[in-house]
């Protein structure tokens, strides 16, 4: 069974990865990315400078996950509510953006673990954080190509978004002029549309309102950038890293160490903005911020209640998936130099273990029943055999037919 499991998922790829598809997009990788500084400075954000120091004035430091939680997400002048970040010309670029292959993979591997779940009748995509909506407008196309394989599923798309302007550009991408933002501020959904093929589609900006049913969540560089408590061990044990007025210069802000002690353990804090490391202080709102995401505490936070896989490298999780026979269908049809450039390129900044392949990380949460081992039939035993082993899950197993 862990044999045929691997090989349905192989012809899985077999079937959306044999031949270019006819709608390839290739996102060209930029030499700016996460290395050489922006083309020019933007000015500072003046409200949100304010905005902090009149509630630092007023209650003393504030902890480092409230000066991320305003500075992302403040609904007024919050980065992500104003600001257009993703891509070459803005502060950072992520996976989908460089290159479609990659949420062609992540569609192969949605459509695995729903028939691994027994090929439910519905499927919601949720996605936590959709950026412009790039990964989300791959999968689908994916989906599309494997229409026969989903049958007659009942599919979705679902996207938790904060950010306004971004679900603007989301809808653009995905919806085109079949959409529209809800009337009243008590539904669950703030927009909804269907895509060309007439897919559902539904933004929410919170997750408890995505509606029950069969999902796969896909949260990519979603975890970093959640609000971060940030300790400091001294002599005096643990202590609490604040955000503060600078006394010396009252416009701007400074890191200081709480007096009273606390029990954690430290978290590393990013910035980033024109593609390079961004102090964290400077310009408030003007940068995105992100953690490293501590995937321990997401194992035990996550609990009994689910089985969890990973992390493992984004370079081994593409490669399992199939990312090099993906590679070498594309080259062989391209005829054109700089296409062909720009592919190897694409590939080298999603696998290179100096650049995305080893930095970043993949993690799974599944039903603990996915990894159980499979019942035994029912009927006459006539000789005792090993039970069969669990399916593998694709992506964090190196799939084969052996």
């Amino acid at each position: 069974m862990r044999a045929c499991f691997g090989v349905k998922t192989q012809l899985l790829i077999s079937r959306v990865f044999s031949r270019p598809s006819t709608a390839v997009r290739w996102r060209a990788v930029q030499t700016r990315l996460l290395c050489s500084p922006p083309t020019g400075e933007e000015k500072p954000q003046h409200s949100m400078l304010r905005h902090l120091t009149t509630k630092i004035k007023a209650t003393g430091p504030i902890p480092v996950a409230e000066y991320m939680r305003e500075v992302l997400t403040n609904p007024v002048t919050g980065y992500y509510v104003t600001n257009d970040m993703l891509g070459p010309e803005g502060d950072f670029i992520t996976s989908p953006e460089i290159s479609q292959i990659f949420g062609e993979l992540l569609a192969v591997w949605a459509v695995s673990e729903w028939m691994a779940a027994g090929r439910p009748e519905q499927l919601q995509l949720v996605e936590l954080g959709p950026g412009k909506g790039s990964l989300a407008s791959d999968v689908l196309r994916v989906f599309g190509q494997l229409r026969a394989v989903l049958g007659g599923a009942s599919v979705s798309l679902h996207l938790v978004e904060v950010s306004r302007a971004l679900s603007r550009l989301q809808a653009q991408s995905l919806t085109g002029s079949r959409g529209q933002e809800a009337h009243g501020e008590d539904e669950p959904a703030y927009r909804r549309g269907e895509t060309g093929a007439g897919l559902p589609v539904s933004w929410y900006r919170r997750l408890e309102d995505v509606p029950a049913g069969f999902s796969i969540f896909l949260a990519h560089e979603f975890f970093d950038a959640l609000p971060i408590h940030k300790f400091q061990r001294t002599q005096k044990g643990w202590r609490e890293v604040m955000v503060d007025i600078d006394p010396e210069k009252p416009d701007q802000l400074r890191f200081v160490v709480a007096p009273s002690p606390t029990l954690a353990s430290s978290t590393l804090v990013q910035g980033f903005k024109g593609h390079r490391l961004h102090d964290v202080l400077s310009s408030p709102g003007s940068a995105d911020l992100t953690a490293d995401v501590d995937f321990s505490f997401l194992r035990r936070m996550a609990g009994g209640g689910v089985a969890c896989l990973g992390p493992v490298p984004q370079r081994t999780f593409l490669k399992n998936m199939g990312i090099d026979s993906r590679m070498q269908v594309l080259l062989r049809s391209c005829g054109d130099a700089s296409t062909r450039q720009q592919l190897i390129a694409s590939y080298d900044v999603l696998t290179n273990p100096a650049k995305m392949g080893e930095r970043f990380r993949f993690f799974g949460l599944l039903h603990p029943r996915r990894l159980a081992r499979p019942a035994p039939p029912a009927g006459l035993k006539l000789e005792k055999k090993p039970s069969p082993a669990p399916l593998p899950v694709a992506g964090f197993t190196e799939l084969g037919l052996s």
